[in-house]
C-alpha cells in the first residue's frame, strides 16, 4: 500500500505549471541550439539564468540544497547533476541539459540529452532509445492507470534494446515544490503502485546507461556518473494526468 501524500493539482494550477513550462521549453531549446564544440557548460548556465530571469521567473536549481548552477549540465558518462563550469564541449560528446523554472510559485522541470556534432552509432542509439522510453512512459499517464504502468513501460523500452535503467535515480512528483511525492522509478510492474488520478503531476525522467546499470558519485558531491564509464542519457518531461489523458507541460519535442 502506498502511504505517501500525492498532492493533486486543480486545472487552474496545472495551467500555472504550464506557464512555467513554456518558459522552460524556450530556454531548453535555446541551450540545445547553443550547445556546440568550444562552448563551456558555464556559458550555457549563464545564458539560461539570464533568459529565465528576463521572463519574470527564477531558476529552480540555483541554491537548491546548495547547488551553485542554474542548470545541470552533464557530459558523456555523467548522468545527472553536473555543475556547470569550465568543461568545453567537443565534437562527439553527448550533453544532458536539465532545467527547472519557478514562475509564480509553481515549478516545471525538464531535460534532454543533445549530441555535439556527429556522434557514434552507440551514442545515437542511446539517445533515441532513452527519448522513446520517455514517450512510452508518458502514454501511461491516464486516469485509472497505476504508477507501475509508467515505470514498466519505460523499463521495457530500454531493456529490449540492451541498455540499462539506472535504478537508484528516480523521477518525482512536482508542483509548488520541485520534489514531491511520489518517487517515480524507471522500472516496475504494471498495475502496481499508487493510482494515477486527474490532477496528478509527475516529472518523468528515464536515466539510462549504455553499459551496466550501476552509478557512482563524483568528488563534488553532486555529479553522478555511470560506474563503468559508459555513456549516459537523460530525458524528462513534467506531465499532468487529465481527463483527456497525459498533458506534457514542458513540450520541448514540439517543432523540433
Amino acid at each position: 500500500m502506498y502511504r505517501g501524500m500525492i498532492v493533486k493539482k486543480t486545472p487552474e494550477q496545472v495551467e500555472q505549471m504550464a506557464a512555467a513550462g513554456e518558459i522552460l521549453v524556450r530556454c531548453l531549446k535555446m541551450l540545445a541550439s547553443k550547445a556546440r564544440a568550444g562552448v563551456t557548460t558555464a556559458d550555457l548556465d549563464a545564458t539560461a539564468e539570464k533568459f529565465i530571469r528576463s521572463q519574470g521567473a527564477t531558476p529552480a536549481f540555483k541554491g537548491y540544497r546548495g547547488f551553485p548552477g542554474s542548470i545541470c549540465a552533464s557530459p558523456n558518462s555523467m548522468v545527472v547533476h553536473g555543475i556547470p563550469g569550465p568543461y568545453e564541449l567537443k565534437r562527439g560528446d553527448v550533453l544532458s541539459i536539465d532545467v527547472g523554472v519557478v514562475k509564480d510559485g509553481w515549478v516545471a522541470d525538464a531535460a534532454m540529452t543533445v549530441p555535439i556534432g556527429e556522434v557514434t552509432p552507440e551514442a545515437r542509439k542511446l539517445l533515441d532509445v532513452t527519448k522513446a522510453s520517455l514517450f512510452t512512459g508518458v502514454e501511461q499517464m491516464r486516469p485509472g492507470n497505476h504508477l507501475g504502468d509508467v515505470s514498466a513501460a519505460i523499463q521495457k523500452t530500454v531493456e529490449i534494446e540492451g541498455l540499462s535503467i539506472i535504478r537508484t535515480l528516480v523521477g518525482h512528483g512536482i508542483g509548488r515544490e520541485m520534489h514531491e511525492d511520489p518517487q517515480v522509478p524507471n522500472y516496475g510492474e504494471p498495475g502496481k503502485g499508487p493510482l494515477l488520478e486527474e490532477g496528478t503531476v509527475l516529472a518523468i525522467e528515464p536515466m539510462v546507461n549504455a553499459g551496466g546499470p550501476l552509478v557512482r558519485s563524483g568528488d563534488d558531491g553532486w555529479a553522478v556518473y555511470s560506474d563503468d564509464g559508459s555513456l549516459a542519457a537523460h530525458f524528462e518531461f513534467t506531465v499532468a494526468v487529465t481527463a483527456d489523458g497525459p498533458r506534457i507541460l514542458t513540450p520541448w519535442h514540439e517543432s523540433e
